[in-house]
């Protein structure tokens, strides 16, 4: 299927932190929103690490943002995964709820709000497009320490949701219990921070405020959402030089 890519989705400086940050950056979401990817994924699943590679294939791919949220279900296997929260696991079973699931399991791709188990072997430019009828604008701004999302009105009387998701990439782990004992596990697009806002009515536009001041990351997301917070319908990803 040919896509249409939008480099404007993925700001073209790359970030190598977060720290005090003078300058002002944005980035605009293109007309047709990015394919949104969300791996739930643990270090302490043996049958993780093929989808954690996976994930980090979708790198610097245009027209695809995708999130890697670690859930701490697995850590009483005796691996503590360090980036898993409580936060981001009750997420996934927010997920399995909307989509009537019978459990919660990892690796579990949801695609576009959708649980996606044909991700092997799939390339970026194979993900199908995030289909949604009223797109709204979105805009991501950047000055110092705070990143703000400003959201343009839709039509209809919908409410919208979102959230924020800071990542980072590259981080590397040598994992001595559990099933994945004895290897060093390398995983990118980890959400660092994941934060849901308030929903608001569509037909309003709207403005989110997110302060880094303590947050480790490389880039910053905004999801926006059906009103659940759960499927998106555009989505923009922001980095800065620091």
């Amino acid at each position: 299927m040919n896509r249409v890519h939008h480099p404007l989705l993925v700001a073209s400086l790359a970030l190598l932190s977060l720290p005090a940050f003078a300058a002002t950056c944005e980035v605009t979401a293109g007309v047709r929103p990015p394919t949104v990817v969300e791996l739930y994924t643990s270090q302490g699943c043996s049958s993780c690490p093929p989808a954690d590679r996976w994930l980090s294939g979708l790198k610097n791919q245009p027209g695809v943002i995708a999130l890697g949220f670690h859930v701490n279900y697995w850590n009483h296997l005796g691996w503590k995964d360090p980036f898993a929260t409580p936060q981001t696991t009750e997420r996934q079973r927010q997920i399995k709820e909307a989509i009537r699931g019978q459990y919660v399991y990892t690796p579990q791709v949801v695609l576009n709000g959708e649980d996606h188990r044909g991700w092997r072997g799939q390339r970026a430019d194979q993900l199908p497009a995030l289909k949604a009828p009223d797109v709204p604008g979105l805009r991501l701004v950047r000055s110092g320490q705070q990143v703000t999302a400003q959201i343009g009105a839709g039509k209809g009387s919908a409410m919208l949701g979102g959230y924020w998701a800071v990542l980072q990439d590259d981080q590397r782990s040598a994992v001595t219990r559990g099933e994945n004992a004895g290897e060093t596990l390398r995983n990118d697009h980890v959400v660092r921070l994941y934060q849901p806002v308030a929903p608001w009515a569509a037909d309003q536009t709207k403005q989110h405020t997110l302060s880094l001041s303590g947050v480790t990351g490389q880039r910053v997301v905004f999801v926006v959402t059906q009103a659940d917070g759960l499927k998106p319908v555009q989505a923009a990803a922001l980095s800065c030089d620091g």
